[in-house]
């Protein structure tokens, strides 16, 4: 018999790119993980990964296990919601992935309209855009949040869609705020610690341009892939630090913060991408159809 546990394992070493990456996303030993693919690979007598740089590649062996663990744990997912359903419980299901660099406060706000649907079952994946579009491929994900729309290729069915232009301010600790009144923004941030979004977000190109087009030579203490952790620590007096006017609503959760001034001119973008198949996703339309408005 088939171990599905080992075939799991597999599965999410092959998903994260490795197994360091499969490892944090098991919260398990990498050695763990690593022993357990081997028995897979000794029960059907195939190799199935080999190295490849720093990370693992797969045969062709592991290729075809792969499509067919695609297709396994699909249809264990959609065995749960059959269960539910035949228990009397509609399931409303939302798989959502959000790539590296999106704000995720602004994500939140745009999911917000759905958040009330009754048995709603959202379930979010970051991940990089590639990634991504690949389970948008094999419908996996129902909508994918970018950053920036999808690539000009053919070989994608899919559908892109500029959903907003949200207008930039900056943000930081009410004592740092204060301090930073005298002086003119936004030259005042040459002064002061600032945060920024890492260079996997087209956010942060639009900043450098913009503090170029300005003469100001930030001092950067902190850079994140994720806009709500960066404002957890900017909460904690670290500096200073921009956020999209669409997810500002959500500091409310976060004492002491301070708008200090808008980037004038900086617009961070979020684009919705969709499988030609999903794109009459109820829940997916009603978050794209309430963005618009």
């Amino acid at each position: 018999m088939l171990n599905y546990r080992h075939l799991y394992y597999f599965w999410i070493v092959v998903k994260e790119g490795g197994f360091a990456r499969a490892a944090e996303r098991l919260d398990m030993a990498v050695q763990t993980i690593s022993a357990q693919v081997r028995e897979l690979e000794k029960s059907i007598g195939r190799q199935l990964l080999k190295p490849a740089g720093r990370g693992v590649a797969m045969t062709e062996a592991g290729e075809t296990a792969f499509s067919r663990a695609e297709q396994i744990f699909q249809l264990g997912e959609a065995l749960l919601d059959d269960m539910q359903e035949a228990g009397g419980e509609g399931v409303a299901r939302l798989a959502v992935g959000l790539s590296d660099g999106i704000s995720k406060l602004a994500a939140h706000a745009l999911l917000a309209p759905v958040l009330g649907t009754p048995s709603l079952r959202l379930l979010c994946h970051e991940g990089e855009p590639a990634q991504l579009l690949s389970e948008l491929a094999l419908h996996r994900l129902d909508l994918v949040l970018a950053c920036q729309p999808a690539p000009h290729n053919s070989d994608l069915r899919v559908l892109s869609q500029r959903l907003v232009g949200s207008p930039v301010d900056w943000y930081g600790p009410a004592e740092i705020v204060r301090k930073s009144a005298r002086a003119s923004f936004p030259h005042c941030l040459a002064d002061l610690p600032v945060l920024l979004p890492t260079r996997h977000a087209a956010l942060r190109a639009r900043l450098d341009r913009w503090f170029d087009s300005h003469g100001i030579r930030p001092r950067v203490v902190g850079e994140f892939e994720d806009s709500a952790l960066m404002a957890v620590f900017a909460a904690r007096g670290l500096g200073v630090f921009p956020l999209a006017e669409l997810g500002a609503e959500e500091l409310s959760l976060l004492r002491g913060l301070r708008p200090l001034g808008r980037a004038d001119g900086v617009v961070e973008e979020i684009h919705a991408i969709r499988s030609r198949r999903g794109q009459h996703h109820a829940l997916a339309s009603q978050v794209m159809a309430s963005a618009r408005s």
